[in-house]
C-alpha cells in the first residue's frame, strides 16, 4: 500500500474519531442536562418552606436551587446591590435588598427587574415598600466564584454587579452603609444567610421592580447537536472510504 494511502486513511480515521466523540459529549451533556430539567421541576413543584428549613437543607448539602419559600422582614432599600441582566431583551438591572427577619439576620431579595434609567433609587420610590412585608419566591445559592475569566470584575464603587458575589454584595451593603453611603452597624455586626432568594411575579407599587425573573427554561438541544456530529462522521466515514477505494482501484 502506498504511503499517500497510508496517510489518508489515518487522516478519515482520526476524522472520524474526533467527530464520533463530539457526538459523546454531546450525548453525556444530553444526559446531565435532563437530570438538571428534572431536578428543577422536583424542587418547584415542593411544597413552600421556611428560610430555616432551606438554610438546613443547605447545611446537610441538600439541593436548594429553584424551592418555593416564603418569608416576612422588612426591606432595608438604602443597601439595594444592582446586579446588571437583561430581561425579555432589555439592559438593567436586578436588585437585591436585603431583608431583614424577624431573628435579626439579613437575606439578599431579587426583588426583580428594573431598566437602566431605573437604577436611581428616587426614580421608582413608589416601589421601596415599607414596614413587615410577607413575600414568596425561590431559594438560590450563592455561587462560590466568578463563573470564568471572560465574566467582568463587579464595579462596586458603581454598584454595579456582573456576578453574583454574596461576599461583596454584604460588604458593600453594610460596611459603606449601602447606597446612600451612610454609615452605619457594620458587617461584622450582621449576619446575612447564605443563599439568595428570587422575589416571585407578585407586583410591586408603580411597577418596578418587575419580580419573577428567575430563568427557570433550560434550552436543551443537544441530542440534536449529537446527531449532527454522528451524521457528519458517518459522511466522513463515506466519503472519505468511497474516495479511498477509487484511488485504490486506479493504481
Amino acid at each position: 500500500m502506498k504511503f499517500a494511502n497510508i496517510i489518508l486513511i489515518a487522516a478519515i480515521a482520526l476524522g472520524v474519531l474526533f467527530l464520533s466523540g463530539l457526538g459523546v459529549w454531546q450525548m453525556k451533556r444530553l444526559a446531565w442536562k435532563e437530570a438538571l430539567i428534572a431536578r428543577v421541576e422536583s424542587n418547584l413543584t415542593a411544597p413552600p418552606q421556611s428560610l430555616l428549613e432551606i438554610r438546613q437543607m443547605q447545611q446537610r448539602g441538600e439541593d436548594i436551587e429553584y424551592r418555593p419559600v416564603r418569608l416576612v422582614g422588612i426591606f432595608d432599600h438604602s443597601r439595594e446591590q444592582h446586579f446588571f441582566a437583561t430581561h425579555k431583551g432589555n439592559p438593567g438591572y436586578f436588585v437585591y435588598t436585603p431583608l431583614q427577619l424577624e431573628s435579626g439576620e439579613y437575606i439578599f431579595v431579587n426583588r426583580g427587574y428594573v431598566p437602566l434609567q431605573g437604577k436611581a433609587i428616587d426614580s421608582r420610590m413608589e416601589g421601596q415598600v415599607a414596614g413587615n412585608i410577607e413575600l414568596a419566591g425561590l431559594s438560590r445559592s450563592a455561587p462560590a466564584g466568578k463563573p470564568n475569566s471572560f465574566v467582568p470584575d463587579n464595579d462596586l464603587k458603581k454598584n454595579v454587579y456582573h456576578w453574583k458575589s454574596l461576599s461583596q454584595m454584604q460588604s458593600r451593603a453594610f460596611q459603606s452603609g449601602g447606597e446612600g453611603g451612610e454609615g452605619g452597624g457594620g458587617e461584622g455586626s450582621v449576619t446575612v444567610l447564605p443563599f439568595f432568594v428570587d422575589a416571585d411575579d407578585a407586583a410591586n407599587p408603580g411597577g418596578l421592580p418587575k419580580g419573577g425573573v428567575t430563568l427557570i427554561k433550560f434550552p436543551n438541544s443537544h441530542l440534536q447537536y449529537a446527531l449532527t456530529w454522528f451524521g457528519l462522521a458517518g459522511a466522513l466515514l463515506a466519503v472519505g472510504g468511497y474516495f479511498l477505494f477509487g484511488r485504490m482501484r486506479r493504481n
